[in-house]
């Protein structure tokens, strides 16, 4: 399997079209609810995190290097790319923080008529915090549904860990 090499900018990839296509987003359901009937839910979790530690591996070790900075600009480059989110990326002084006003994966699976897998929304929980564990950084993912909050920071262990009912189930 190729994995992503970082490139100049913060995406682990290159692209020549201004934004992704959104069929991608059903195709992305599909496995999940293949992996979660076939294999059950804690397999699910495990493709997740390695998601979050294999493919995004660049991503980590460029998190690494710029803290909090680069994690910012990550996911401006990220949603600047995905067709129908509205995304609001904040820079605070000890993180930073997502507010997901539209989900685009959501928006368009119900536009599409499609069954969402439930704990669908959990997967942004798992593979970010695989991709943030490299860089000392922890996530934390509150709502869901199309619409919710993501916060990366330091890795603290006095911090409770994620409550995945925090999380809301996709339909």
């Amino acid at each position: 399997m190729n994995e992503p090499s970082l490139t100049t900018g913060p995406l682990p990839y290159t692209d020549t079209k201004p934004v992704g296509h959104a069929d991608f987003y059903m195709a992305v359901n599909a496995t999940f609810r293949f992996i979660l009937d076939r294999f059950g839910y804690e397999k699910l979790k495990d493709y997740w995190r390695d998601i979050g530690t294999t493919y995004y591996r660049p991503v980590s070790e460029n998190w690494a290097r710029g803290g909090l900075p680069a994690v910012a600009d990550y996911w401006r480059a990220f949603f600047k790319a995905e067709p129908g989110a509205e995304v609001e990326v904040l820079e605070l002084a000890d993180e930073v923080r997502l507010e997901v006003k539209v989900c685009p994966v959501i928006r368009h699976l119900r536009e599409h008529g499609r069954e969402i897998v439930p704990c669908f929304c959990q997967h942004c929980f798992f593979v970010n915090e695989a991709m943030a564990a490299p860089a000392g950084l922890t996530a934390r993912v509150q709502g869901g549904g199309g619409r919710c909050v993501q916060r990366f920071m330091k890795a603290d262990a006095s911090m409770a860990p994620q409550n995945l009912e925090d999380i809301a189930t996709a339909s």
